[in-house]
């Protein structure tokens, strides 16, 4: 039972007490002393703001900053009791209440983010997480989905990542839900970044093609990060909610639980997630595993996907697109290549012995899991050139991309921008000049936005070699 009271502060948010809806009921003590530490050791604060990202379903905004500042005297504490823990929110947005008692669905992620918190932070603490090779760090990444129990080792595989931008044209989030609805027709579940527009979409549309199936224990699971959570918060839709440590780890946990992955249009962050799955795919060992993947948009955004291909094929060779499908204005079509494709996914898995529930075959090298700080000075020393293999160039292309994702909206990139000036970004003309066209593409497109709302400012600077 919630013990809810309206605060006299702030007419817009409540204070209660809650009690786990489903999954996590006990911590040790250690664990909540960690998670009341407000300290820069402590895991406070990662609580707060991943907690209120939950708490504010459904509202968009591309900073970070921005949820803290509009409830600036929101907090969370967790409470350790006889029959278990309990969370006592204070000052928490009033959208997440109905008639004074939480939305289950906000109470499960609520939960959720604290199991995955205190997981990460103690197995890496007790040095259960070797991060110092390839190998332990893909383990990892197993290992926090089985904590999330996201890994279900006896359903065929099914699970279709959507990728795409967090604020795209009203057209192109109602393809996305098409695209998903067509997909829930035909049994497949979604997995997404788990914010709006394009994480959105899909999971609407997929929620419709499932209840005209009659279909039940349907998954939409958002994967997300600390440093994005409160910039892409979870959308209404997601059922399972996974916090991975870093950008780096969601990626491969994207690769790794999904059997196929659909890209709509976005802008520097989708590109990014385009560059590493494709370095991924292009290394000589992944040559023979099947992966489908399919760009895809309505007729109005072909233009977007033909300068993808453009510089793809510019910068990685011809050979990249054989990786790929571009398929525009027909989400019943992309629905059936992806079936098509899983069911190759599934063949390849039973002759391998691989499993269904976690892609071990794929080789993802050292650098595409090294999390890659933004600053200046690893942005400078970038090499994008073709004078090397087609997935070294792409991983440095990634990180050229998740630079400028950080100077558009994370907290650390934008204080650096601030401090420091503008990233400079070296590489081969024919490159740049490429990869300068597509970034000035997607601020014409309005597809690179300031937080506010703001003229966009690039926060970075191209630099001829």
């Amino acid at each position: 039972m919630n013990q809810l009271s309206k605060t006299a502060l702030r007419p817009h948010t409540v204070s209660a007490r809650i009690s786990p809806a489903a999954g996590l009921d006990v911590l040790s003590r250690n664990e909540v002393t960690r998670l009341r530490d407000a300290s820069q050791r402590g895991l406070h604060a990662l609580l707060r703001r991943c907690a209120l990202a939950v708490l504010t379903q459904g509202v968009e905004t591309d900073d970070a900053r921005a949820l803290l500042d509009r409830y600036p005297d929101f907090d969370i504490q967790v409470l350790q009791q006889d029959r278990g823990i309990k969370l006592e929110l204070q000052n928490a947005p009033a959208q997440a209440f109905v008639d004074g008692r939480i939305i289950r669905g906000v109470n499960e992620l609520l939960f959720a983010v604290v199991r995955d918190i205190v997981y990460v932070a103690t197995q890496m603490e007790a040095g259960g997480f070797d991060l110092e090779d390839s190998s332990g760090i893909t383990h990892s990444v197993f290992e926090i989905l089985r904590n999330a129990r996201v890994l279900r080792p006896h359903a065929d595989p099914n699970l279709v990542v959507c990728w795409g931008g967090h604020s795209i044209a009203r057209h192109e989030y109602e393809y996305t839900k098409q695209v998903g609805y067509q997909l829930g027709l035909r049994g497949l579940d979604i997995v997404t970044g788990c914010g709006p527009g394009a994480m959105k979409g899909p999971m609407k549309g997929a929620i419709i093609g499932h209840g005209k199936q009659r279909r039940k224990s349907n998954r939409y699971i958002g994967i997300t990060e600390p440093g994005i959570i409160a910039a892409e918060s979870p959308n209404p839709s997601v059922n399972h909610l996974i916090i991975m440590p870093d950008i780096e780890k969601r990626l491969e946990a994207f690769v790794r639980v999904g059997h196929g992955i659909i890209v709509f249009p976005g802008g520097v962050g989708t590109a990014e997630e385009i560059l590493y799955l494709l370095g991924i795919l292009l290394h000589p060992e992944n040559a023979s595993i099947p992966f489908p993947l399919i760009f895809t948009g309505p007729r109005e955004s072909a233009a977007y996907f033909e300068q993808i291909d453009r510089f793809l094929r510019l910068s990685l060779g011809d050979e990249v697109s054989r990786r790929y499908a571009i398929v525009v204005d027909d989400p019943a079509e992309v629905a059936r290549l992806m079936v098509k494709g899983i069911d190759k996914v599934r063949d390849y898995r039973l002759d391998s012995k691989d499993a269904f529930f976690f892609n071990w075959a794929l080789r993802i090298q050292h650098e595409f899991q090294v999390p890659f700080r933004p600053t200046h000075e690893n942005m400078a020393g970038l090499k994008l050139h073709r004078d090397q293999p087609a997935h070294r160039l792409a991983a440095d292309l990634r990180r050229a991309f998740s630079g400028i994702v950080a100077g558009n909206v994370k907290e650390e990139g934008i204080r650096a921008i601030e401090q420091h000036g503008l990233f400079e970004i070296h590489g081969e003309l024919e490159i740049m000049r490429s990869l300068d066209a597509l970034l000035h593409s997607f601020v014409e497109q309005h597809r690179m936005k300031l937080p506010g709302g703001s003229a966009y400012k690039p926060c970075y600077r191209v630099v001829v070699d």
